[in-house]
C-alpha cells in the first residue's frame, strides 16, 4: 500500500509545528521521558527529514545522523521544512515501495519502513508539539493510517521499549489520539 499523500500532509504540518519552536523551550521536557526537548527534536529531524528520505531512496543513513544537534544550526526549522519536502518526494517514486531494506541486519519490506517512518514523524511530532505548547493536526486520513500502522507494529516496538503500555484514550477521540494512547502516551500530558 502507497501512502505518499498521508507523508506528505504528515510532512507539511511536522514543518509547522518545527516553525512554532523558540530556542528558550528547547530545553524543557517532554511526554519522552528520556528526551528534552532539543534531543526529541534533533531525533525526529534526523529521521523524519534526511532519514525518511534516504529510506526512500535505499540508501544507508550517515553514521552520525543520530548525533547531529540540528536546533543548533541557524534556521534549522526551514532547513528542516524543505528537507521534508524532498523526504515526501522521494517517497512519492513508486520504487521506493518495492523491495525490501536492510535494518541492522534484518531485511523488511519497505512499506514497513514507511509505516515505521510514518510513526516517527507523527507520534514524536505530536511530542514536539506536547512540549511546544502547540496542536500537532493529523487530518482524518492520516490519523487513520496511524493507527492501522501502531495497531501492526505497536508489540515490537514495546519490545524494544519504542512504545510504553497503552494508554485509555479520551472519551470520542479520533483515530489520531486513539493512536497516541496506544503508543503509550498519555493524552493529557503537559510540560
Amino acid at each position: 500500500m502507497n501512502f505518499h499523500a498521508q507523508i506528505a500532509d504528515s510532512a507539511a504540518e511536522a514543518a509547522r509545528v518545527a516553525a512554532g519552536i523558540t530556542d528558550d523551550q528547547l530545553t524543557g521536557p517532554t511526554p519522552c521521558p528520556d528526551y528534552d526537548t532539543r534531543t526529541l527534536i534533533n531525533h525526529w529531524v534526523a529521521y523524519t527529514g534526511l532519514g525518511m528520505e534516504l529510506r526512500a531512496r535505499k540508501e544507508p543513513h550517515p553514521a552520525d545522523l543520530g548525533e547531529r544537534d540540528f536546533t543548533a544550526e541557524p534556521g534549522w526549522a526551514a532547513a528542516y521544512a524543505r528537507q521534508l519536502e524532498r523526504a515526501a518526494d522521494a517517497w512519492a517514486d513508486p520504487a521506493a515501495w518495492e523491495g525490501e531494506l536492510d535494518m541492522g541486519g534484518m531485511a523488511m519490506p519497505a512499506k514497513d519502513i514507511a509505516g515505521m517512518l510514518f510513526m516517527e514523524l507523527l507520534l514524536h511530532g505530536w511530542d514536539v508539539a506536547k512540549a511546544t505548547g502547540q496542536e500537532f493536526r493529523a487530518d482524518e486520513r492520516s490519523g487513520a493510517l496511524l493507527l492501522t500502522v501502531v495497531r501492526e507494529q505497536a508489540e515490537m516496538f514495546r519490545q524494544y521499549k519504542g512504545f510504553a503500555e497503552p494508554v485509555e484514550p479520551p472519551a470520542g477521540a479520533a483515530d489520531f489520539e486513539i493512536a497516541v494512547a496506544l503508543s503509550g502516551r498519555d493524552p493529557y500530558w503537559a510540560a
